[in-house]
């Protein structure tokens, strides 16, 4: 990047960190900032700015629809760790401040980056905690089927897992140099969810769980034209979430099928409403467990109101919210949300979070072998 381009950036962000902070000083800092970037080519942001900017972050992020909270984010610098391991041990610790024994907490930890001039860091898992997916011999998916390629990558890094449905991924972590390195999760890490239902006695039979934090590990941060690829963070999960996506979804672990059987529905035809009648028995058991064992979870009702409250805040600020509608409107009773009735801008603003190309499945793709078949230019495939 040219240093006046990220000159410009830096001076954006720290115009908006000083004004909305009432901070003295700013000249000065943006001198310290030029004169940084000329005789390095980059700049280094300070605890303080990489907190704001962050919690910035979170404010503009177009597809959360929790960001009420977004002053509240707890973040840990940790661009002074210069090892996989001691990153490990650092997200180890970033689960256990965020889980709080159920009471979640939101939270960001940032690690090294090479736009600072370091040898920067990424975790390669979508999330911290994701459970594996194999693909068995009779081409059934055994856990989650949208974990089986990032699975086999773990096994040929040589990892094993258990064979069930809700095993733990390793975290994967590279260094900027250095090939990938992966560390088992200890099970006493990990606040597990177990499913039951508070009318129907054999749901519990079935086994099913989910994990309390979604810490979302793969996309980059970035603040004033430096980039943190490594910056896991952290809320808590919507019940629509787990419910209609992860445990719903035919992409998914598929359960509608399982629960409309359980519950004699006739699967014959749609126009039945069986899968909507299962979702609700689906979605009744998460809240129900989530809240019985005591770990924050939102409904799309509440959140709804919630993500209403937090436009109304900004709109008295002077600000304008941005938001993909897609995103913000819940899977399950959409129009009877007041988010479903309402229309947004979707420019994407700085900071931000921002998704980022996988290193595993460019290492993956560089194993295959060179085909001589021509492809279409425009397929993805």
């Amino acid at each position: 990047m040219p240093h006046s381009t990220l000159f410009e950036q830096a001076q954006e962000f720290l115009q908006l960190y000083y004004s909305e902070s009432n901070l003295a000083g700013l000249e000065k800092r943006l001198d310290q900032v030029q004169v940084e970037i000329l005789q390095t080519g980059t700049y280094r942001l300070t605890e303080k700015e990489l907190s704001y900017g962050a919690k910035l972050a979170w404010r503009n992020s177009n597809r959360c629809m929790g960001r009420l909270f977004w002053k509240t984010l707890k973040v840990r610098d940790r661009r002074t760790l210069r090892s996989a391991e001691e990153v490990f041990l650092d997200a180890l610790a970033h689960l256990k401040s965020a889980t709080q024994g159920g009471k979640i907490r939101s939270t960001l930890s940032v690690y090294a980056t090479a736009d600072e001039g370091d040898s920067g860091f990424r975790i390669l898992n979508k999330q911290l905690v994701r459970f594996a997916g194999y693909t068995l011999p009779n081409g059934e998916i055994l856990g989650d089927p949208d974990a089986v390629a990032f699975t086999s990558y773990c096994m040929s890094l040589g990892w094993e897992g258990k064979n069930t449905a809700f095993d733990l991924l390793p975290l994967v972590i590279q260094r900027q140099g250095e090939p990938a390195s992966w560390f088992a999760l200890p099970e006493e890490k990990v606040l597990r969810v177990s499913l039951s239902h508070p009318d129907y006695t054999w749901f519990k039979e079935l086994g099913l769980q989910w994990y309390a934090v979604p810490v979302i590990s793969d996309m980059r941060l970035e603040i004033g034209g430096i980039s943190f690829p490594c910056a896991p963070f952290n809320g808590w999960y919507m019940l629509t979430e787990i419910a209609a996506r992860n445990l719903g979804d035919v992409q998914r672990y598929n359960l509608l099928p399982v629960l409309a059987k359980k519950l004699n529905l006739d699967t014959r035809q749609v126009k039945t409403l069986w899968k909507d009648k299962a979702l609700q028995v689906l979605q009744e058991a998460v809240l129900h467990s989530f809240q019985s064992q005591g770990v924050t979870l939102v409904d799309h009702h509440t959140a709804s109101e919630q993500f209403l409250e937090f436009c109304k805040q900004e709109e008295s600020k002077g600000r304008v919210v941005q938001a993909d509608w897609a995103w913000i409107v819940p899977p399950t009773a959409s129009s009877t949300l007041g988010v479903f009735h309402q229309e947004w801008d979707n420019q994407i603003l700085s900071p931000n979070f921002h998704y980022q190309s996988a290193p595993w499945k460019e290492e993956e793709r560089a194993k295959e072998p060179t085909s001589t078949v021509k492809k279409c230019p425009f397929s993805a495939n």
